[in-house]
């Protein structure tokens, strides 16, 4: 019987151990959280803990060199230390993290070892490189081109579950959205580069109206050029990847980075309340109305929805924060986990949508969508967990029958990988609707 190795025991490890273990394998789970890992492998016989720290590295390397293949499901930050472990013991890896550069100058020493390093098989990325790659050949094959291309992707929660200000529950750490809405992003716009500096970011918004759920509202996600090279696309005049919010995230969240509320300088803060600390770090005179003083210095609406949001949160309350030297980015990730967490009773849902305009040699062009609507819970398993989890545990599954025989640094946008990968995820009720032949009016414009 096979032996895997999992890394880590977060919040969308469950179903990658469960399917494993479901599918017969012998799934180690190495964990510093060894009490949550102990609950996701569920006594099954096939299963074993171990108590485990990243900073340990020779027990890393032992595990490591023990089993088939090693999974990370560790922050980013450490997956080329696992990478370079497992091209030294020749054990295949798979990470569900964007490539590193770091990462990829292993490609040459996994090939030598005759290994697979398989990154970028979650969800985004993931699921949506296969789904796009699966229609970006077919266009290929049949002599046409891609024209213009958007991608967006959102993990919320469920229409019934967005109530509150944010229109947004967490079902993992905030930290990592709060990180990413620090983010520059780039894109490819009617054959133009489009540079968004940060402190516009979430300026530089439109909207789409996805079935079933209605007007959602779309922002830049990092550097979308990289993706001209990686899909193969150089004739594309509009690149776009960009990330799905309910009405009201995007114009809070610009005001919270106009208030620097997601900065990650330092102050002494002792004695200082909330919304004593706001003030203190835009130099903002205090009169006694926080609210109408913020409005003032923003220069926008008393009434705007962004300072309801902002009120609601705790950013205006004069209780005093328990800290004596902190970061904005700290208290904010922190009333977020505080009031904005998942509770049993939501549902989430991801939300994926393709955009194409494609082009043939006759002239004829066409509109192609390919749409995916999920949702979870997390009385079961999240739909983030679900959609991150199981296309990482497929690929396992493949490598380990010697279904995937390549090897090297590699993401999901090879035929070898993301046709079957694509066609279990269906199985298992994760599927992407696909239209073609739509007329130009079916295509994104902003």
């Amino acid at each position: 019987m096979k032996k895997i190795l999992i890394l880590g025991a977060g919040l969308v490890a469950q179903p990658i151990i469960r399917h494993l273990l479901d599918t017969n394998y012998l799934v180690t789970v190495a964990s510093n959280t060894p009490e949550r890992a102990l609950a996701m492998v569920d006594s099954h016989p096939n299963g074993e803990i171990v108590d485990w720290n990243i900073e340990d590295k020779v027990t890393l390397s032992t595990l490591i060199s023990e089993n088939d293949l090693t999974v990370s499901l560790l922050p980013y930050i450490y997956h080329v230390d696992v990478a370079e472990i497992c091209v030294k013991h020749k054990k295949h890896m798979v990470t569900t993290s964007y490539v590193k550069p770091e990462m990829q100058l292993l490609h040459k020493e996994a090939q030598e070892a005759g290994i697979l390093l398989l990154n970028e098989i979650g969800l985004d990325p993931g699921i949506d490189h296969m789904s796009a790659m699966k229609i970006i050949d077919h266009v290929h094959s049949k002599g046409g081109g891609i024209v213009d291309f958007y991608s967006i992707c959102g993990a919320l929660p469920a229409p019934e579950s967005a109530s509150n200000p944010f229109k947004y529950k967490f079902s993992w750490s905030p930290r990592g959205v709060l990180m990413a809405g620090n983010n520059d992003a780039r894109y490819l716009k009617n054959g133009n580069i489009v540079e968004i500096p940060t402190e516009r970011l979430f300026q530089d918004t439109f909207n789409v109206d996805f079935p079933s759920i209605g007007l959602l509202d779309v922002y830049p996600n990092r550097n979308s050029t990289d993706y001209i090279d990686i899909y193969g696309i150089p004739e594309a005049k509009s690149v776009y990847r960009g990330t799905f919010r309910y009405k009201g995230w995007c114009e809070t969240l610009d005001v919270m980075k106009k208030l620097k509320l997601i900065s990650s300088e330092e102050f002494e803060i002792q004695g200082l309340s909330y919304s004593e600390f706001l003030n203190q770090v835009n130099s903002i005179e205090d009169t006694g109305d926080i609210r109408k003083d913020v409005a003032q210095y923003l220069e926008i609406s008393q009434s705007a929805h962004a300072l309801d949001a902002l009120q609601w949160l705790g950013w205006f309350s004069t209780d005093q924060v328990d800290r004596e030297k902190t970061s904005t980015f700290d208290i904010s990730a922190d009333l977020m986990l505080s009031k904005m967490s998942i509770e049993e009773d939501d549902r989430d849902m991801v939300v994926l949508q393709h955009s194409f305009l494609a082009e043939y040699p006759d002239g004829s062009q066409e509109v192609i969508l390919s749409r995916m609507l999920d949702f979870g819970s997390p009385s079961t398993d999240t739909a983030i967990a679900r959609t991150v989890a199981l296309p990482a545990a497929i690929a396992v599954d493949m490598i380990l029958k010697g279904k995937i025989t390549i090897s090297g640094v590699y993401r999901p946008v090879v035929p070898e990988i993301y046709i079957p990968v694509l066609e279990n995820l269906e199985s298992l009720g994760i599927k992407m609707e696909e239209t073609f032949g739509l007329g130009l009016d079916k295509m994104i414009k902003f």
